[in-house]
């Protein structure tokens, strides 16, 4: 014969093991049992409703089941207490009351949760949100005496909620509270009330569904559950036919568990509308896609530091910038909160309106630690900021106290980069330095935060050496003359965390260098005169004819001719011109004028300004970029029919 589950303490068995016990119950009508003090809880359990053969007289037979219902409603808090979202408060309540204090309870929550202060929709509707029972096979039936269990006559033909052998209990999922309603009531009333109240006989069908058979006398409890500022839902605690009945004292132990509960339920449902906040905050702050500049590929990973504390000031970035370069940045604001995300949010736009000038790495670096003390004395920040040119094949590097890069070369060997390591932004103060080195095509370099290396199994600097050694192995198993793929290599240097070593943020950003070989560009200079737009319609059929593109010669020479026109008329020093040939043909023309071409709208007697207009309807792309030595135009044609 299966035994049934004891209560938390595993003092005494269920009331349902009893054979032999029995008790008078005095009997009290709900509106006679005064409100239940938060101070003082006063819980019952089964064991104490049940199992004691002490007359109700005996004062040490009383102090001990008072003495039960304490330790019952403390056990029963705390369980519920450890929940974190909504779900484990729930779980929580229901684990606790069944089968110690009911034999089965259903929890109805309101659907649509108010969250804080917000006002509730209408119409007030409950959603069965969780049930459990005490479900027993047919020995125990048996040997309780319930397989011969009968409802009342009233009740016959239909569904009984502790039906043992029911599979699913019959209680209606959805419920309108009509407003005025008996329903209403008991909620507005907020005290629980036993099943054979006037008010209750009213409600609960309302609640359950007209169908539903209730065990009679007071062997039902409904128990509105009241948050902070309004009714959340409402609990059913349910007792069978052959366990004693409630008693006046187990309504102050139902109205302790449903203010534990409705509490803990407010808490989760606003951390849980907080959680999304930050998430979303975090996630618009970091870019939804990377782009796809020319002689470049890019692969990132962001990890939270747990599902829990997903806000955090980690970061990074890939800008395109004028003449096919791309600026690459990394940075770790300090903390793990919603005023670092904000932080990190500020340096980052900061960061690329500053990579928009097309400053150098170390000035961005300056202006970005002007910006930190501007936002207070305490908002520190560590960032790498790294320009690569596909045309040269080389990158400039400039650090505020960032861990180093690591440079994954084609052949396998991986180096940690030597970069002056600066201070962290938001010092003030202090200079940063910039460094020129050697990005030759194939190799892959790997920028990170400190949340890959560092941990409280390891310090940093083994960190960068273990994550080294992994690159330098990863990229041995492809081989001397290939990559590794750059979203499998992502997914492998993270395999370098092992299990809890995760105790930061992490982010990575991993760019390819393919580079643009010397004999797919083709560069000039012109004079600003008027013969400039002439030349530089020769200079361009030349270099398409050398690439094969001569089908392309017409609207490439209109376009540049439009563009360099453009330009010397504003222009004071050379022009520049720019070929580049990779996947699409891009056209860079370059001046010494700041002020930035705008598409406008040329009136018929006009004329000229529809030369942006046929570059706009021509071009597959075009834009323009101010620099610190003036503008670059350009635009992109597909060399692909």
């Amino acid at each position: 014969m299966t035994e049934h589950p004891t209560s938390h303490e595993g003092r005494q068995p269920v009331a349902a093991r009893s054979q032999e016990r029995t008790r008078p119950r005095q009997e009290a009508s709900a509106a006679a049992v005064p409100p239940p003090v938060p101070s003082v809880p006063a819980p019952a359990t089964a064991q104490a409703t049940a199992s004691s053969s002490v007359p109700p007289q005996d004062p040490v037979g009383a102090a001990r089941r008072e003495g039960d219902r304490l330790r019952f409603v403390g056990a029963a808090t705390r369980r519920i207490a450890r929940g974190i979202d909504l779900d484990e408060i729930v779980l929580g309540l229901c684990r606790a009351t069944v089968p110690t204090f009911s034999d089965a309870i259903l929890v109805y929550l309101r659907d649509p949760l108010p969250v804080g202060d917000e006002r509730p929709v209408a119409p007030f509707v409950l959603r069965l949100r969780r049930t459990d029972r005490l479900r027993l096979t047919d020995e125990d039936g048996e040997s309780l005496g319930t397989s011969g269990i009968q409802l009342p006559e009233s009740e016959a033909g239909r569904a009984s909620l502790l039906d043992p052998q029911a599979d699913v209990m019959p209680a209606a999922q959805l419920c309108e509270v009509a407003s005025g309603g008996a329903l209403s009531e008991v909620l507005r009333g907020v005290r629980p009330v036993f099943g054979d109240s006037a008010a209750a006989r009213a409600a609960l069908p309302e609640l359950l569904g007209g169908e539903m058979g209730l065990p009679g006398g007071r062997r039902a409890i409904l128990a509105p559950l009241r948050g902070r500022r309004r009714v959340i839902g409402a609990a059913v605690f349910l007792r069978r036919p052959d366990r004693p009945a409630f008693e006046p004292n187990d309504l102050l132990v139902a109205a302790q568990l449903a203010t534990h509960t409705a509490l803990g339920i407010d808490k989760a449902v606003l951390y849980g509308r907080e959680a999304y906040i930050a998430d979303e905050l975090q996630r618009t702050m970091l870019p939804e896609g990377l782009p796809q500049p020319t002689g470049v590929r890019l692969a990132s990973r962001y990890l939270p530091a747990a599902e829990t504390a997903r806000v955090g000031g980690d970061w990074y970035d890939a800008i395109p910038l004028p003449g096919s370069r791309v600026a690459l940045v990394v940075g770790d604001v300090m903390g793990h909160s919603m005023t670092s995300a904000a932080i990190m949010g500020q340096l980052r736009t900061t960061a690329q309106t500053l990579a928009g000038l097309d400053l150098p790495p170390q000035e961005v670096l300056h202006h970005l630690d002007e910006q930190a003390q501007r936002l207070g004395t305490d908002r520190m920040a560590t960032c790498l900021y790294a320009v690569y040119d596909p045309v040269s094949h080389r990158i400039t590097i400039a650090n505020a106290g960032h861990p180093p890069p690591i440079l994954l070369h084609l052949g396998g060997r991986a180096e940690v980069l030597r970069v002056p390591p600066g201070a962290p932004i938001g010092v003030g103060g202090v200079d940063f330095e910039a460094v020129e080195l050697d990005a030759p095509a194939g190799a892959t370099l790997l920028l990170y935060t400190d949340g890959l290396v560092e941990s409280r199994l390891r310090d940093v600097w083994t960190g960068i050496e273990q994550l080294r050694e992994r690159l330098a192995a990863t990229a041995q198993l492809t081989g001397p003359d290939h990559s590794p793929p750059l979203e499998a290599l992502c997914d492998d240097v993270l395999d370098v965390l092992g299990p809890g070593d995760r105790d930061d943020d992490i982010a990575l950003l991993a760019a390819r260098f393919d580079g643009i070989a010397p004999s797919d560009v083709a560069y000039w200079f012109l004079e600003p005169e008027d013969a400039a737009p002439g030349r530089a319609r020769r200079l361009a059929r030349r270099a398409l004819s050398r690439w094969g593109l001569e089908e392309l010669s017409d609207s490439v020479e209109l376009l540049i001719s439009e563009v360099v026109t453009n330009a010397v008329r504003y222009a004071e020093r050379p022009v520049t011109l720019r070929l580049l040939r990779t996947d699409v043909l891009r056209c860079e023309v370059g001046d010494d004028s700041p002020q930035l071409p705008r598409q406008r709208r040329a009136r018929d007697t006009d004329e000229g300004g529809r030369g942006l207009f046929l570059v706009n309807r021509l071009a597959r792309r075009w834009g323009a970029t101010r620099l610190s030595t003036g503008k670059v135009v350009w635009f992109e044609i597909s060399t692909r029919p």
